[in-house]
Parts: C-alpha cells; structure tokens; sequence
C-alpha cells in the first residue's frame, strides 16, 4: 500500500499541496505571533512614557518593572531593563501606532531595535523597513544598507534611460542603479587594477549581489562575444529577474571618459542581437568608474542609442562618524535573550 501511495500523482499532488497549505498557516502563525508581540512591546513602551511624564518617575522605574515583569512571568524573555529602553524607544518613536500596525506584521522585533539604534528620522527608518520587508533582508543585511546609507545612493546614476526605455521600465530601472557602488568588502586598496576587482567581485559574489540589489542573478566573467569573427569579452554579464532584461557591467579603475560609453553601447547592441530572447526587455549597461563629472557623463549619455548609466564605486567606504547612542546595543540585548533561564 505504501509503494501504491508513493507512485500515485493523486497523492503526490495531493501531498504538495498539504505541504504549501502547512507552511502557509505556519507562516501566518510566526506572523500572528510577531504582530502581538510588537503590539504587546509598544504599549509597554507608552505606559512607560506616560507614567514616567504623568507621575516624574525617573530611568529607576524601568529596573524595577524589569524585576516585577520576570518575576511574574519567569518563563517569558524580553523584559530586560535594556529591552524595555528599546521598548519606550520605540513607543517614544512612533507615538501614534500607525507604523507599529504595519511594521508589527512584518519586521522582528531586533529589526525594529537597529532602526531606532542606527537611524534618528522617523522619515529614513520607514525607508529602510519597507525595503526590508520587500526584498527579506536579515538583521546584519538591514545594518548593512543603513551604515553605507543605501536611501541617499538608491537611483543616484546618471542615466538616460527616460529616453531610451519606456515607462514603467525606465522608472524601476533608474530605481534599480545607485551611486555609489561601496566594494570595502574586498579588502582592496585605491591601486587595484580593473582585472584584481572583477576577479575579487566574482570570489565574493554573494556580497556583491547584495551591493547590487535585489534581483540580479550572475551570468559571468568576462563573458566572450563574437562579433564577426572578431572576439570581445565583457568584464561582468547579469540578468536582472524584475527588469527581465541583462545587465552589462563595466569597471574603470579611472575617472569617467566618454569613449567607455561608446564601448558599452556596442556591447549592449551585441548582446541585444546575440543573447536577448524575444520576452526580454533591452539590455542595460551600467558604468563603474572611480569617479566621475556629472555634466560630461550626461552629455556622453545623450548620443547613445542604448540604455546606459554610469555611476561611482568606493573600494573604501566613506561614512560619517557614527551615531551615539543611549539605548543599549543589539548584541546586548541579544546575549541577555540567551541567558535567561526558563
């Protein structure tokens, strides 16, 4: 009877799908679950905020609501004084609930935590909390994207895809493109050469996609194209999932000039004609320079027949001093979860 069962496409189907109808309520409960912890954190947040402003009671209140909450509930975790900082933060930060009811449904708990310990604009951390929950970034991706300041380079590129790509393509695809590029991930110095960063972008590909955004899928290195007989190599070669198109990637270890837009042009007509199927959108190019003038990269752009931006990329991050904070760290937190005994 079992060998039956297992050869039966009836019950194979039929067994596929109790397995995606189980992962769906599991996931709706995780879901459930969060959404009234956050809830439940928030308003211990707001009752701390009122009576600390109705009755002046001072930063002791939240050592010793720490100590009555664990003894009157020695098996819950999260009622460190530490986490209750966290928790008047966070009431302190969104005083009106309406971004608690949306953020409750999606981001955990130490998502939130690195929002109010890395971002002072309410503005910024609902930036980063919608594209956390878009693309299912963890914790260490989220502090990641705030420390290299994601929201100011995000569609930053010098493009001119609103004249060579129709709406709503042109749209996502300058959303898609940054400026800068941060590669401090490799370890190299200003000196390297263009073959040294491709082939270290390529050993640490998973943090350069993570660099380059969500949806990019790699193709490869130095990909070769035969143009009448005669060979060219692209330096990297993409496929975009959302924009369905390919992506051609150039590296410049100098200052932008406008004949590299005239070499990606041809390359882009050359995958264009070799490697696009008939569903795919036109092939992107995108220029990485050390540096280079706005004004003579629009310019060089405007008489290109493809779509091209260029942008900058930084082998060593530039980033403002950091953020002092009063609330405890994350990793704290975190080590105090792990300790407490149930």
């Amino acid at each position: 009877m079992t060998d039956l069962l297992r050869n039966s496409p009836d019950y194979a189907a039929w067994l596929t799908d109790l397995k995606l109808r189980v992962e769906q309520a599991r996931q709706r409960a995780a879901l459930s679950v969060n959404r009234e912890l956050i809830s439940l954190y928030w308003q211990i947040g707001r009752d701390i905020l009122e009576r600390q402003r109705r009755q002046g009671w001072g930063a002791k209140v939240i050592d010793q609501l720490a100590r009555d909450l664990k003894a009157a509930f020695p098996d819950m975790r999260g009622f460190s004084p530490r986490n209750l900082k966290y928790m008047r933060a966070f009431a302190e930060a969104w005083p009106d609930g309406a971004f608690v009811q949306q953020a409750a449904a999606h981001l955990p708990w130490f998502h939130l935590c690195t929002l109010l310990d890395k971002l002072k604009a309410n503005a910024e951390r609902e930036w980063y909390a919608a594209k956390a929950v878009e693309h299912g970034w963890s914790r260490n991706v989220l502090a990641m994207q705030i420390e290299t300041r994601l929201h100011e380079r995000q569609g930053g590129a010098v493009t001119n895809f609103r004249d060579r790509l129709t709406p709503p393509q042109s749209d996502l695809a300058r959303a898609t493109l940054k400026d800068p590029y941060i590669f401090d991930f490799l370890g190299l110095t200003d000196d390297a050469q263009e073959r040294d960063i491709e082939r270290a972008l390529t050993q640490h590909i998973t943090r350069f996609l993570i660099e380059l955004g969500a949806g990019f899928a790699f193709v490869g290195r130095q990909y070769r194209l035969d143009v009448g007989g005669d060979e060219f190599f692209i330096d990297l070669l993409f496929y975009h999932l959302k924009l369905r198109c390919y992506v051609v990637v150039e590296l410049k270890t100098t200052p932008f000039k406008p004949e590299y837009a005239g070499q990606l042009n041809f390359y882009l007509s050359a995958v264009d004609a070799q490697l696009k199927r008939a569903d795919d959108q036109q092939t992107i190019g995108l220029l990485l320079c050390r540096e280079k003038n706005r004004l003579v990269a629009e310019y060089a752009l405007r008489g290109m027949a493809k779509p091209i931006g260029v942008a900058e990329y930084q082998l060593l991050r530039e980033v403002p001093a950091p953020l002092v904070s009063d609330l405890p760290s994350i990793e704290q937190i975190e080590a105090e979860l792990g300790s407490d005994k149930k």
